[in-house]
């Protein structure tokens, strides 16, 4: 475990989170008071930042996984036939 200054380590911010990343812990401290601390990574978390974004998601609520995981979405249908939409828009239009 390493404690370092706020000032070091805005000027070796890189070398103190690739410290972290290697599994040590880094205190930061303001005046000789801890104010934070740098640490690994949980084991389980994701390793891209948008899968973790998404799992934080899911956590919070935000989203539901789906029911059956691995499936395709459904296939899409058309609402309308184009030719429905080009007749009633050129009807619009005529009316104007």
């Amino acid at each position: 475990m390493r404690a370092v200054g706020l000032k070091t380590l805005k000027n070796k911010l890189s070398e103190y989170v690739r410290l972290a990343a290697g599994g040590e812990t880094v205190l930061v401290t303001d005046r000789d008071r801890v104010v934070a601390e740098l640490v690994p990574p949980r084991s389980g978390r994701a390793a891209l930042l948008a899968d973790a974004q998404l799992a934080d998601a899911v956590r919070k609520g935000w989203l539901t996984p789906p029911a059956l995981p691995g499936t395709d979405a459904p296939p899409r249908r058309p609402v309308a036939r184009l030719e429905m939409l080009l007749s009633e828009l050129a009807t619009d239009r005529a009316e104007r």
